[in-house]
C-alpha cells in the first residue's frame, strides 16, 4: 500500500468518525472529552492537588505535572518538525490558531501519559478510569475535528513511550529536584 493511499485511509476514517457539524448528543459529549484532555486544566488540577493533598497526592501531582510538561515541549518540538497541517473545520480555533500543526496529537499524548502514569503511581481505580477515559479523549479530537486517526494513534504511543522511559529515571530526577529546592527555598515536592 502506498503512502499517499494511507493518508487517503486516514483522512477518510477520521472525517467519517467528525461529528463537530453535527448538533447533538454525540457533539456535546466530544467537546467535553475534547477539552477534558487540555494542558491547562491539568496543569491548574494537578497544583491544586499539591496545595491541598497528602504526600501520596502530592507525589503524584509531582510527577503528573512535571513529566505533562516535559511532554508538551517534546511534542511541540515534533509538531514543529513534522508540520502535518490540522484538518479543516470550524470548531477548535484556539487550538487552530495556536497550534496550527496536528501530529502526533498532544492532548492524546497527554492523556496516555497521564493513565500510563497513573497505572504506575496508583491507586488502581484511578488508574483504570483514566485508561478509560484516555481513548475517549483522543476519539473526541478526531472526532471535533482537529486532529486525524493517525495523530491520535502516534499521539498515545508518544505519551506511553515517554512514560516508559522516564519512569526508571523518576526517582533519581525528583531526588536532586528535592534537594535543590529544599536547599535553597526550604520547600518540599511533597
Amino acid at each position: 500500500m502506498s503512502w499517499k493511499k494511507i493518508l487517503e485511509l486516514d483522512r477518510d476514517w477520521s472525517y467519517a468518525l467528525r461529528v463537530a457539524e453535527k448538533p447533538g448528543t454525540r457533539r456535546t459529549l466530544a467537546m467535553i472529552f475534547a477539552h477534558s484532555g487540555d494542558s491547562w486544566f491539568w496543569g491548574a488540577a494537578m497544583l491544586v492537588l499539591w496545595l491541598v493533598a497528602n504526600p501520596f497526592w502530592k507525589q503524584w501531582a509531582v510527577y503528573e505535572l512535571f513529566w505533562i510538561s516535559a511532554l508538551a515541549a517534546l511534542v511541540m518540538a515534533l509538531k514543529f518538525t513534522i508540520r502535518r497541517r490540522r484538518p479543516e473545520g470550524e470548531w477548535g480555533a484556539i487550538y487552530r490558531n495556536t497550534d496550527p500543526h496536528s501530529f502526533p496529537s498532544g492532548h492524546a499524548a497527554r492523556a496516555f501519559l497521564i493513565a500510563a502514569l497513573a497505572g504506575l503511581l496508583g491507586p488502581s481505580p484511578l488508574a483504570i478510569v483514566l485508561w478509560i477515559w484516555a481513548p475517549l479523549v483522543s476519539l473526541a479530537r478526531v472526532a471535533m475535528g482537529v486532529h486525524y486517526v493517525s495523530d491520535v494513534l502516534a499521539g498515545a504511543l508518544v505519551g506511553v513511550l515517554v512514560t516508559v522511559l522516564v519512569w526508571p529515571l523518576s526517582p533519581q530526577i525528583f531526588a536532586v529536584i528535592n534537594t535543590w529546592l529544599t536547599g535553597l527555598l526550604g520547600l518540599s515536592l511533597w
